[in-house]
């Protein structure tokens, strides 16, 4: 059977109503696609919690949670990933890129631009909606 990995992702968007896209490094599962920055529950922590870790840990930057906002379960060969994406404020720092390849800021029409982990489709085709 499959191990289950559940996974929170972080929507940041900016004050020019962009959103913050990362590219996964060569070195990652599921190379050179896009994610929203964030990463795996760690035992007994609540999805503001590890949104808050994941970001000051892989972005160097403080972020604040605001509200759950997509919550997908999505199967790959190996493993099954639930991914739920929060929406987040940036706080304080600027988001560096240290595990991932690259970070761009994009506006919701653009999000379709990219090649995206199939796991986070389902919130950027809601991202998009959203406007």
């Amino acid at each position: 059977m499959k191990k289950l990995v559940k996974v929170v992702g972080a929507i940041i968007e900016n004050e020019n109503n962009e959103i913050l896209c990362a590219l996964r490094s060569p070195d990652m599962s599921l190379p050179n696609l896009w994610e929203f920055p964030g990463g795996k529950l760690e035992s007994g922590e609540g999805y503001k919690e590890a949104i808050e870790r994941e970001i000051m840990e892989e972005l160097g930057c403080s972020v604040r949670f605001i509200d759950i906002f997509n919550d997908n379960t999505h199967e790959y060969d190996a493993f099954i990933v639930n991914l739920v994406t929060v929406k987040c404020i940036l706080v304080s720092g600027t988001p560096t890129a240290s595990e991932h390849s690259k970070l761009i800021w994009l506006k919701r029409e653009n999000l379709n631009s990219l090649k995206w982990a199939p796991a986070d489709i389902p919130a950027v085709e809601e991202l998009i909606e959203e406007k």
